[in-house]
């Protein structure tokens, strides 16, 4: 009797590796977040294209006011956001994420003994083999703002640089996965790299930033900018861990 070759697999099991914003949670009140989410994120309802948010409760983790993530989830999803799971909670406040459909998402997750685990189960090795095919990918996009930004107004362009023609004013927030570019005051708070490219910059006519942030490096106006930069024209680069400051001639 001839012997039945057994069926070839269906699915494979490999670790994966994601790079998620995070939504940083100051407070339980989600009726005081709901305003403010609609004051920062209605201006560019576009922000958020369903993508996968990760729950950073940091903050309240010593809190002992409960947090209704049935109520936050759907609020999320009001803006596009897709929540995924949660990071930085207490006990209590994973019991109840995990029953409200969030994982626990760790700062960072060890793939390698996962790994392990699974050819383990599995009882294979799984050769790749790997060829480098040059491919013509478009440039990311740049978003253009040519009006003011007020107290409380957010954008964000994600995946490429942000340009703006007006001024950036006290309490706007202007956020870029790329560079920023503000062609007029900048007074506001200004993020480049949002998602860790560390050789992102900040460029303005007058430099008069109340917050600027590279990565993990930021700095306010408690500490004053250089003389040679402060309302000038300049740019703002990381160099290692160190903000750089330069005049624009």
């Amino acid at each position: 009797m001839a012997a039945v070759a057994p069926a070839p697999a269906v699915f494979d099991l490999r670790s994966a590796s994601l790079t998620l914003v995070a939504m940083v949670l100051k407070t339980p009140d989600l009726a005081l977040l709901a305003d403010e989410m609609a004051e920062r994120l209605s201006p560019t309802p576009d922000v958020f294209n369903h993508d996968p948010v990760v729950i950073d409760l940091s903050l309240l983790a010593d809190s002992n006011e409960p947090v209704d993530f049935l109520t936050l989830v759907e609020l999320m999803k009001r803006h596009r956001m897709l929540p995924v799971g949660i990071r930085g909670a207490s006990p209590a406040q994973a019991a109840h994420a995990l029953a409200a459909g969030l994982a626990d998402a760790p700062e960072a997750p060890t793939a390698a003994p996962r790994e392990a685990r699974i050819e383990t189960v599995v009882q294979q090795v799984i050769r790749e083999v790997r060829v480098e095919v040059p491919v013509e990918v478009p440039g990311p996009p740049t978003l253009i703002i040519d009006k003011p930004l007020r107290s409380g107004q957010q954008v964000y362009a994600k995946g490429g640089d942000l340009v703006l023609l007006a001024a950036v004013n006290f309490g706007a927030e202007v956020i870029a996965d790329g560079n920023v570019h503000v062609y007029a005051p900048l007074r506001g708070k200004a993020i480049a790299g949002a998602r860790g490219k560390a050789d992102a910059r900040i460029f303005s006519t007058c430099m008069e930033p109340e917050l600027v942030v590279f990565v993990d490096t930021s700095r306010t106006t408690e500490t004053p900018l250089p003389a040679e930069v402060l309302g000038k024209p300049a740019q703002i680069r990381l160099d290692g861990e160190r903000l750089v400051f330069e005049p624009l001639n």
